[in-house]
Parts: C-alpha cells; sequence; structure tokens
C-alpha cells in the first residue's frame, strides 16, 4: 500500500510539469505584445515603447526561455538616467500570473478573492450529489424493473438532458421572482456591508463558517438562503450522472456469481447488498466522485452565472466574454493542478475499495 501512494505521489510533478508546457504553449500562441500583459498593467500603444518592454522581459527569446521565466521569474536591470533598477519580474511558483484586464487586478489576487466563494458552494454541494446519488442509483438497482426503478430513471434521464441555466431560471422564477424566498448573489446588501465592516473577522472568507465563528447567526442564515437554489441546481443536475453510473455498475455487480454464492448462504439481502455488491460497485463511482468534486471547486460557470454567484466560474465567463485570454488561460492552469491532484487522491482511494489495483 505504502509502495503504491508513493509511486503516485512520484508521478505528480511530471503531471505539473505537463499541464504547465501545456498551458504555456497556449500562451506562445499570442502575440509577444499581447503577452506584454503578464509583466504590465497598461499595454502602450507606442510602438518604441512596446519593442522596450518586449525587449526587457524577454519575449522575443525562444519558447524555453520565456518557459524558465514563466515558472520561476527573473531579474530585471534597466539603467535610465544614470540610475539602476534592479525589479523582480514573473514566475508562477511566486504567485505572479500576470495581470488581469477585466477585473483589473492581478490575477492572484483574482483567484484568492473568488476562490472561496466556489469553495464554500462545493462543501455544501458535494455531499448531496455523491450521497443523494449513490442513494438513487442502488435503489434503481435493487428494485430493477419495479415501479421504483423507473421512477429513478425518469429522474435520470430528464436531470442529465434538461439544461442546466433553464433549470436554474425556472427555479429564480418561481422561488424569487414569485416568492421572493431564496435570492441570487452569495449575501444580502445588509450582511455584505457588516462583512465588510472592520468588526468583522474574516477567518476563511468561508462566509457560513466565518459567520458562525464570530457569533452571527443572521448572517450564517443569509448565506445558506442564498445557496439553497445553485446547491439544489447542482445536486439535480449532478445527481443524475451519479444515480446513472452507479445504478449500470450495481446492476452488473447483482449478476455476479459471488452474490448468487452470497445469497445461497442464508444471508440477508441487506447483507448482499452492504457488504458484497455494494463496494465492488463503487469503482467507477469514487472516478465520477472525483471528477464531480473538480467539476465543483473549479466553478460552475453557468451556474455560478445565473444565480450572480461571485465565484471563479462567473469570473472565467467575464474574462472569456471580453477576451481576457492572460485571466482565461491562468484559470485553466489552475483547474489544471486540481484535476491533478484530484486523480491521485482517486488513485489512493481505489487501493480503499479495491485492493487489486494496488501495486506489488
Amino acid at each position: 500500500m505504502i509502495n503504491y501512494i508513493i509511486r503516485r505521489l512520484a508521478m505528480v510533478p511530471f503531471l505539473l510539469i505537463g499541464v504547465t508546457v501545456l498551458i504555456f504553449l497556449m500562451l506562445m500562441a499570442l502575440t509577444p505584445v499581447e503577452r506584454t500583459a503578464l509583466y504590465v498593467r497598461d499595454v502602450p500603444r507606442n510602438e518604441r515603447v512596446l519593442e522596450g518592454i518586449i525587449k526587457k522581459y524577454g519575449l522575443d527569446q525562444p519558447w524555453y526561455v520565456q518557459y524558465w521565466r514563466w515558472m520561476f521569474g527573473s531579474t530585471v536591470t534597466t539603467t535610465e538616467n544614470g540610475v539602476t533598477t534592479v525589479e523582480h519580474v514573473g514566475g508562477i511558483l511566486r504567485g505572479d500570473l500576470g495581470y488581469s484586464r477585466t477585473a483589473s487586478q492581478p490575477v492572484a489576487e483574482l483567484l484568492a478573492r473568488r476562490f472561496p466563494a466556489s469553495l464554500e458552494l462545493t462543501l455544501y454541494s458535494v455531499v448531496p450529489v455523491i450521497a443523494g446519488g449513490i442513494l438513487l442509483g442502488v435503489i434503481g438497482a435493487v428494485k430493477h424493473n419495479k415501479p421504483t426503478d423507473h421512477i429513478v430513471r425518469i429522474f435520470g434521464i430528464v436531470g442529465w438532458s434538461f439544461p442546466d441555466f433553464v433549470f436554474g431560471l425556472l427555479l429564480l422564477m418561481a422561488f424569487y421572482a414569485g416568492t421572493g424566498w431564496f435570492p441570487p448573489g452569495r449575501v444580502s446588501d445588509w450582511a455584505n456591508k457588516i462583512i465588510m465592516s472592520p468588526e468583522f473577522n474574516n477567518y476563511t472568507n468561508l462566509i457560513t463558517i466565518d459567520a458562525l465563528l464570530n457569533l452571527r447567526i443572521d448572517i450564517f442564515l443569509d448565506a445558506l438562503r442564498h445557496m439553497v437554489l445553485p446547491v439544489i441546481t447542482l445536486a439535480y443536475l449532478w445527481w443524475a450522472l451519479t444515480l446513472r453510473v452507479t445504478r449500470s455498475s450495481m446492476l452488473e455487480t447483482l449478476r455476479q456469481d459471488y452474490i448468487t454464492t452470497a445469497r445461497a448462504k442464508g444471508l440477508s439481502e441487506r447483507t448482499v447488498i452492504r457488504q458484497h455488491a455494494l463496494p465492488n460497485a463503487l469503482m467507477p463511482v469514487v472516478t465520477l466522485a472525483g471528477g464531480t468534486v473538480v467539476g465543483l471547486l473549479s466553478g460552475v460557470m453557468i451556474i455560478e452565472t445565473v444565480y450572480n454567484y461571485p465565484g471563479m466560474g462567473a469570473a472565467a465567463v467575464r474574462a472569456a466574454s471580453q477576451l481576457d485570454v492572460i485571466t482565461v488561460l491562468a484559470f485553466v492552469l489552475f483547474n489544471g493542478l486540481i484535476l491533478v491532484m484530484a486523480n491521485v487522491v482517486v488513485d489512493i482511494l481505489y487501493a480503499y475499495v479495491d485492493p487489486r489495483v494496488r501495486l506489488d
């Protein structure tokens, strides 16, 4: 088991290097003028000044030299009017991802500001998504071809084929426009003023947790109220996929010979399902669960846009709509890193779910 984990962890640096190389090659598709946004906030229009910036930051050098600078940064020395200035620039390992034109701030600061919102939405969505999908999938498989199974299948088909933005808009019309119960956004205006005030301590930037730590139950309830519709939308759409995969895997497992043997031994149906069928049927579900967490954590773009939820997905949509390529590629890089780490965690979970996948 330890050797298996070590081998999986040893692959992480190579995977991360591969991700960074792919993202950088996308950057190299831009012109040197467009890549100046990695180092300067305002791109000048004067051609002579632009040429000076390109020379200064080595944007006309070979790609591997620029990749090294992009990864690790560099020291730029300039002399003007007899004054020598030493400047440390670039380096994603130092947190320098460039400047976001749409957000008017460094990309690293934009990610730090938007990531807690997406993380909070993920934490409240992932448990009902995975647990609900597995439960419905198991029920559908156990009640195969019975009315309960037909209801579960219809539920899954409708959820899988329903456009997420349409479902979100329907919920908004029913529960906000019609009743005003669950508004969009992250918190109400009155709660936001308190959160931004000096009296409120932002320990984690997760509003529900910080509200409890500040003993503000009213802000906690207001934040939950704003997350009800996004969580329901995400849960329903991801439930549909999870239950379909769980149901198919469970049906295949229930047809195996060892399940027939377990039943022939006189074991109760509940014992057969819980101890013999379910653990073996969870292999594809574990993979799907990892992808679900990555999808939620990366920021579900359409859902955050529909509900005006200030997460990473909404920021990425805005950057893409305004052709802010530097910001978009930074989000792609961040999502790629999350995906690599999630796959490593899933691989390690495989060893606990099914010992057969362990390496000697």
